[in-house]
């Protein structure tokens, strides 16, 4: 048995703990043979990109136009800019001279009925003395009969302008006219909640409490309205007022 000892410090050539570099086994000759190694190459030739660096690849990512994209369409994504236009397909928008004759009858149809059954009840009590007139008409304005009146109105206007709008779009007075209302986003004929907000917006106000003044900022809004001519009550309903004929 030898005596020789390692050198202090310098591990012995087989310490298990040692990491030595792995050498390829030997190749024998009749054993399989790895295939040699190739270069790594760039982006195969059918990738989308072509080669990265402007050349190899034989792919065009635009589709064989000579590597330019093609030519930019506006109508790609739904149209132009702001979507395409909510009355494209529909009729012409109303005029406004047919559109308040119409408003005038309709609101004559109303009015006659509701006038005449007034007067079944006493109707308005004016006094002959001209100094007490006034004074007997606001009496009469502050006392119950005329406030139930008031609300039997509204109930009259309201419910006429909603029942015919949501039956056809056409009240008396547009059909006469050959108006119609419709829905602004397609041109449909309103459902009863578009119809009924219309309808209040346009009435509420004028028999409540400001008849004249309202009815002046109906007319101003649809003159003044682009490009849709709607009136205050048209913005709240969601809808317009087209031709008929």
């Amino acid at each position: 048995m030898s005596n020789d000892q390692p050198t202090p410090g310098e591990p012995p050539e087989n310490d298990p703990f040692r990491k030595k570099p792995q050498q390829p086994p030997p190749a024998s000759a009749g054993g399989p043979q790895e295939p040699p190694q190739e270069p790594p190459q760039g982006p195969p030739s059918g990738s989308p990109y072509g080669s990265p660096y402007g050349g190899g690849g034989s792919s065009d990512p635009y589709g064989g136009s000579g590597g330019q994209p093609p030519p930019y369409d506006p109508n790609a994504f739904g149209g132009g800019y702001g979507g395409a236009d909510p009355l494209a397909g529909m009729p012409p928008l109303a005029d406004f001279g047919k559109r308040f004759l119409a408003r005038v009858m309709d609101a004559l149809i109303v009015f006659v009925p509701l006038f005449l059954i007034s007067l079944l009840f006493g109707g308005w009590g004016v006094a002959t003395n001209g100094d007490d007139s006034w004074d007997d008409i606001t009496d009469q304005m502050n006392t119950g009969r005329q406030w139930l009146w008031s609300l039997l109105s509204l109930i009259a206007y309201v419910g006429y302008d909603t029942i015919m709008v949501k039956r056809s779009g056409q009240t008396v007075g547009k059909r006469v006219m050959k108006l119609r209302v419709a829905m602004l986003n397609d041109g449909s004929v309103p459902d009863t909640s578009s119809s009924l907000m219309r309808a209040a917006v346009l009435w509420v106000p004028a028999l409540v409490c400001c008849f004249c003044i309202w009815w002046l900022v109906i007319i101003v809004t649809i003159l003044t309205d682009k490009p849709y001519k709607q009136g205050l009550h048209d913005k709240a309903g969601k809808t317009v007022v087209v031709s008929a004929a």
